[in-house]
């Protein structure tokens, strides 16, 4: 049986080991209470966390002037980006009037409004200045907003949550409120929390942003995964960060 197959099989056996009657997640935890030991001891070290890296590539493109005419994102944040506002970072993705901005939609307008060029979703770049930017709010609790405009979006995005997708017909719901703390792939299954993206995964060897994470999930479903710019993968990250209330950031988190 190919590796497809099997992971199939395995998370059928979830779906069916346990009554539909199972309670779903209740209180926010972090995937970090998920996680391995020895995991946890990387994610906390600053020597051993692989995702620093990242956060250190992310700094000194954060440091550098795009274009002959341009200015940094340390001409008015700081080189250490002590400048920026970490409780406004904790709030997104945020609405601005007209629909939901993610943290690095605002990094790549502020990029193009300092003289760079526009970056592609989750290019390597952006990714890595989103990873700092995050990184720089790490300790403080998200706060995304529920209320006013928000709430629309976000029963928009709990749908999406709910939906059974791909040839497995299982929605996000199913591993992340009604089997979190069972065993899939040999890693225990979390509540699906934003709160440590972008994380770095050691199963990939990379950093992954929420956006490519949900990517990642909905092909492992056997589904066409969303484009990264679409509204749907938005209002699905807006309903999973919001999950994440009062959770600390971690970036960068350490997962499987």
């Amino acid at each position: 049986m190919n590796i497809k197959g099997k992971l199939t099989v395995c998370l059928l056996t979830i779906a069916l080991a346990a009554p539909l009657s199972v309670a779903s997640a209740g209180q926010p935890r972090s995937g970090y209470e998920y996680i391995k030991q020895a995991t946890r001891d990387m994610q906390d070290d600053d020597f051993e966390n692989p995702g620093l890296l990242t956060v250190e590539k992310g700094q000194a493109l954060f440091n550098t002037q795009p274009g002959d005419n341009g200015k940094s994102c340390a001409a008015c944040h700081g080189t250490g980006g002590e400048g920026l506002d970490v409780k406004k970072i904790a709030r997104y993705p945020v609405h601005d009037g007209t629909g939901i901005v993610s943290l690095q939609k605002q990094i790549s307008r502020c990029h193009v409004n300092n003289g760079g060029s526009a970056l592609p979703t989750n290019h390597p770049d952006l990714l890595s200045l989103e990873t700092f930017v995050r990184n720089r709010a790490a300790g403080e609790p998200v706060n995304v907003q529920t209320d006013g405009p928000m709430v629309p979006l976000l029963e928009k995005g709990e749908q999406l949550y709910r939906q059974r997708y791909g040839l497995i017909d299982m929605s996000c719901q199913h591993c992340h409120d009604f089997y979190p703390g069972q065993m899939i792939r040999g890693q225990k299954i979390s509540q699906g929390m934003g709160n440590g993206f972008p994380a770095y995964r050691l199963d990939i060897g990379e950093i992954t942003n929420l956006s490519q994470r949900i990517e990642q999930c909905l092909t492992l479903m056997r589904a066409e995964p969303f484009e990264a710019d679409s509204q749907d993968s938005l209002l699905l990250q807006l309903y999973i960060m919001s999950r994440s209330n009062g959770l600390d950031i971690e970036t960068p988190a350490v997962r499987y």
